[in-house]
């Protein structure tokens, strides 16, 4: 009689087999359940951080790319929390360059063509993606406004922490252009990520950083995340790779060595700029999981974890964009489901938050998930879910 497969051997075959076929150089994996994490965890650290490297370690620092939002939404929180930001309160005080904004007709209208905005862009707007403002699910400079956006330098495409201007520079580009939509009416993919960012650091008179250090990272203990890193860490930091369409052959994005991270970006973006580690993000999971306690430390309120982990679309609005497939909802800065909340990262890093199970996965990897995706994500949550959340279903 054959003996069971432990969920430890389970994942570490499956993840092996993914590297094996060199769908992607390495991986980690972390899953906890009620704040212990499974064992044995050290199975899911396979292959390689950069072809032809030494092997993975479970400290393996990755580009996070989309899991960046929900840290900076949850900064913005903090800021909620502190009173200093309300939820329904304009932006304009922090953000003058959003004032009186002006609305295109229609998305291909010339970018004269416009309506007076039926409302300010408030803080919630930016923390659900809806100021207006974001990725045109189209090819590219299809819109007049694509082209402006070019033009201006204020591209909303792959990350890019060498992008060439300040965030005060970058706002005032941004207030130059028309919103898409009207403020609150539609979900709009990424940028107000970004205008958030700038909104936690002007709000709180710091950098966005130096708030997210002392408010947010260094109480969960997130020692390696950040927007860049220092030359004393990038031994640990991975290679991003890309599947070639055809081949399936893997070429360097961006190579650890000479990566675009390894110096402090013009402007860091609340979009998709971090770096991180397993263990790092999934101490950001507990304690969303905890209702904002990590440590014995209230980090977040329990009406701001609330917030931020409930759903705030509309059908409609839900049915608007492919991300939010399957019964998605949106919540701050993450997807929301009546099983889960979390996100993933374009660069291939995925988190997951089962509340009624206790459960918080996460996985990283570093191929990118376009033009070609590996699959690795789904038949990782395939296998967390039916090992550990069959009450999730």
């Amino acid at each position: 009689m054959t003996a069971a497969v432990s969920f430890g051997e389970q994942l570490h075959a499956t993840m092996a087999d993914y590297v094996r076929r060199r769908d992607v150089p390495g991986v980690v994996t972390l899953v906890s359940r009620h704040g212990r994490v499974r064992r044995p965890v050290q199975s899911a650290v396979v292959g390689v951080g950069t072809i032809g490297g030494p092997a993975i370690q479970r400290d393996a620092i990755f580009r996070v790319t989309s899991l960046s939002k929900p840290i900076i939404s949850a900064a913005a929180m903090v800021l909620v929390d502190d009173g200093v930001l309300r939820l329904d309160e304009p932006v304009d005080r922090f953000l003058p360059e959003l004032a009186d904004r002006r609305v295109l007709h229609r998305l291909n209208s010339p970018l004269d063509d416009t309506v007076p905005a039926a409302r300010p862009i408030n803080v919630r707007d930016l923390l659900t993606s809806r100021m207006g403002f974001g990725i045109v699910m189209a090819r590219a400079e299809r819109y007049p406004i694509q082209r402006a956006l070019r033009e201006l330098e204020i591209c909303v495409g792959p990350p890019n922490p060498q992008a060439p201007h300040t965030p005060d520079e970058w706002m005032r580009r941004l207030g130059m252009l028309p919103l898409m939509h009207q403020p609150g009416e539609r979900w709009m993919y990424s940028t107000s990520y970004d205008v958030l960012g700038v909104l936690v650091a002007r709000a709180s008179g710091h950098s966005l950083e130096t708030f997210l250090r002392a408010r947010l990272l260094a109480p969960l203990g997130m020692r390696d995340t950040a927007f860049s890193l220092p030359p004393s860490k990038l031994n640990r930091f991975v290679s991003c790779y890309r599947a070639h369409p055809t081949t399936g052959a893997l070429t360097v994005v961006d190579a650890a060595a000479t990566s675009q991270w390894s110096a402090p970006p013009k402007f860091p973006a609340g979009r998709d700029g971090l770096v991180s580690t397993a263990d790092d993000y999934l101490a950001f999971g507990q304690m969303l999981l905890a209702r904002g306690i990590h440590a014995g430390q209230q980090v977040l309120s329990r009406k701001a974890v609330a917030l931020m982990t409930m759903n705030h679309l509309t059908a409609e609005q839900k049915s608007e964009s492919v991300l939010l497939s399957g019964g998605r909802g949106w919540g701050f800065g993450m997807a929301v489901t009546p099983y889960w909340f979390g996100w993933d990262g374009g660069f291939g890093t995925s988190w997951r938050t089962y509340e009624r199970a206790g459960i918080v996965a996460v996985l990283m990897t570093q191929r990118l998930v376009v033009p070609v995706s590996s699959g690795i994500d789904d038949e990782f949550w395939t296998i967390v879910e039916g090992t550990l959340g069959d009450q999730e279903h």
